[in-house]
């Protein structure tokens, strides 16, 4: 039963109800909504299907079923009960009563008591319809308080702020409060605001084609940006959501530690979004103003694996098949960062899937699933390393090995035995030309006779974006163009050749490109090159010598791109240096 206060302005008891009137319950509230149409009446009935369950249901399951902001909901709540409505901003005005509280009564029943100017000694609810919880609070006070409404959101907000005032009875440790501080950040990232926020966040994602989602922490605010193409886009800030509670809601899908932010985490999770499967990875890092998440996005239906969607020339796409039907050796792929050597191992790989061939890959992490292949994923914690597995690898008959990548020394030198003991190996580097993985192969301490034996190709790539079809623009280019922009010259291009370049439209959401494509480069290992390993020569005379031999390089292949209207002058500039 709602409780009044004689000393409360008149303003607020015009707008209480009496005490001897019975307070509404959560199921009059929510026919209340149903007639507002913030519900529906079929909603409402799922809801309050058994007896048991309207007995035991609260405001905040209701509210988790609309499509309201805390904000909006409490302005109804504090409508209907005819009851004052304090905003946060007065909430943090306030001064807070209780010494002798539980604050996980508080947190739980969403419950502030303080003292306002306005109405004196004042239970601050966001749920009125819980007369056990007022009753509680009123005992403790030994008196009765006035009632206001406020949001779930600015109730946990408030009571978090005000922590270090609110402590527990018979002498709370430290360790205590820093739990319950938690649980108040749990309840935050559980609240329908912030699991809106980020369901939303992540349809936004998927509808872009993002392949990351970037949190970031600052002084003057979040910033929320977006990986497309390969380049960050920013994108709104979520509004009604703390960024701590954001980034505590993506560690609670990743399952991660919240309760650990000084160290950083990694974690994953499979969801449905927007009817896709779509697996995804959660870094978060400490920063200076609070801690950062990245998320990244692989979705489960992301189109066949096959070597022509790769964008290899059909030159290269003959030198790759045969590379493919060798029966033992090492093929590297090579690349920064981001430049689609996952995607191109996948595809390699899907060729050699078959019946006949038993093919074991240790990936860090396993992007794509392929039907047929036995897939491992790294777990450093319990031992489970690159090298480590590929020592197993040997002993289960594999015909083909997969590394998702070369970090160290012992890695390379098994990988290495392995391709001389009659395997197949794929693997990664990150080297910035073909060229360059040989030296860093001998850096890692593999012997020259050995890499002279085993490695058969190098494959380097980057990953350019395609000029959207609809909305791409041809244009001739004369000579003053040319002397404005002299690249196009490095190009080989001319005046009177056909150039393409960026326009925009609603489809490529006005930036011009839509999709990527590769610039590849492929180092067979011939006799020339051969004998330049065992003479530890550098990449620069490798480089020439596979020039020699007919190899184009990712720069070639960009100016093929450029001359045919995939991509645009400026694309190949920012990922490839003519040599």
């Amino acid at each position: 039963m709602l409780s009044t206060n004689p000393a409360r302005s008149e303003d607020f008891q015009k707008t209480a109800p009496s005490p001897t009137k019975p307070v509404p319950t959560w199921l009059e509230f929510a026919g209340h909504l149903v007639r507002r149409r913030s519900i529906t009446g079929d909603v409402l009935s799922k809801f309050n299907a058994e007896e048991t369950a309207r007995q035991t249901k609260k405001l905040r399951d209701l509210w988790e079923l609309t499509d309201l902001s805390s904000a909006a909901f409490a302005e109804e709540v504090a409508q209907f009960y005819d009851l004052p409505r304090l905003d946060l901003a007065q909430l943090l005005a306030a001064s807070s009563l209780p010494q002798q509280f539980s604050r996980r009564f508080l947190r739980d029943m969403a419950v502030f008591p303080c003292h306002t100017e306005a109405f004196g000694k004042t239970v601050v609810m966001a749920d009125p319809s819980d007369a056990a919880s007022l009753h509680a609070v009123e005992l403790v006070l030994g008196e009765p308080a006035s009632v206001a409404v406020a949001s779930f959101e600015d109730i946990a907000t408030v009571l978090s702020e005000q922590s270090d005032a609110l402590s527990e009875p018979l002498g709370e440790s430290a360790v205590e409060r820093s739990d319950n501080n938690i649980e108040t950040l749990r309840d935050l990232a559980s609240g329908a605001p912030v699991v809106r926020a980020v369901n939303e966040l992540l349809e936004k994602a998927v509808e872009l084609r993002a392949t990351d989602i970037h949190i970031e922490p600052f002084r003057g605010g979040l910033i929320i940006r977006m990986r497309v193409d390969g380049l960050l886009r920013v994108m709104p800030t979520p509004a009604n959501a703390l960024p701590q509670a954001l980034v505590s809601r993506l560690k609670i899908l990743a399952g991660l530690n919240i309760a650990e932010r000084r160290l950083p985490q990694d974690g994953a999770a499979h969801l449905r979004i927007i009817r896709s499967d779509v697996d995804i990875r959660v870094a978060t890092m400490p920063t200076h103003h609070g801690e950062a998440a990245v998320i990244r996005l692989l979705p489960k239906d992301r189109g066949a694996l096959d070597v022509p969607r790769l964008g290899l020339q059909s030159s290269d796409q003959a030198k790759l098949k045969r590379l493919l039907d060798l029966p033992h050796g090492m093929i590297v792929v090579t690349g920064p960062t981001g430049s689609g050597k996952t995607t191109t191992l996948a595809t390699m790989l899907t060729v050699l899937n078959d019946t006949t061939r038993k093919i074991l890959t240790v990936e860090d992490p396993v992007e794509y699933e392929i039907r047929g292949i036995n897939q491992s994923q790294v777990k450093p914690e319990i031992g489970l390393t690159f090298a480590n597995a590929l020592r197993a690898f040997v002993r289960q008959d594999p015909d083909v090995i997969m590394v998702g990548e070369v970090r160290d020394g012992e890695t390379a030198h098994i990988a290495v035995h392995a391709a001389l003991t009659g395997h197949l190996v794929l693997t990664t580097l990150h080297t910035e030309t073909a060229a360059a993985a040989v030296p860093r192969l001998l850096d890692l301490g593999v012997e020259g006779f050995l890499l002279q034996s085993t490695l058969r190709a190098v494959v380097a790539q980057r990953l350019v974006r395609i000029l959207c079809e609809r909305c791409k623009v041809e244009r001739r280019l004369t000579q003053r163009s040319i002397s404005v922009d002299p690249r196009y010259a490095m190009l080989g291009l001319s005046a009177d050749d056909a150039v393409y370049e960026a326009d925009g439209c609603e489809r490529c959401s006005n930036t011009g490109y839509r999709g990527r494509t590769g610039l590849f480069e492929i180092l067979e290992i011939d006799d020339d090159v051969r004998s330049l390993i065992g003479s530890k020569a550098d990449a620069a005379k490798i480089s020439r010598a596979a020039t020699r031999a007919g190899m184009t390089s990712m720069f070639e292949d960009g100016i093929a791109k450029c001359r045919v209207g995939t991509t645009s002058a400026a694309e190949v500039f920012r990922v490839t240096t003519a040599r």
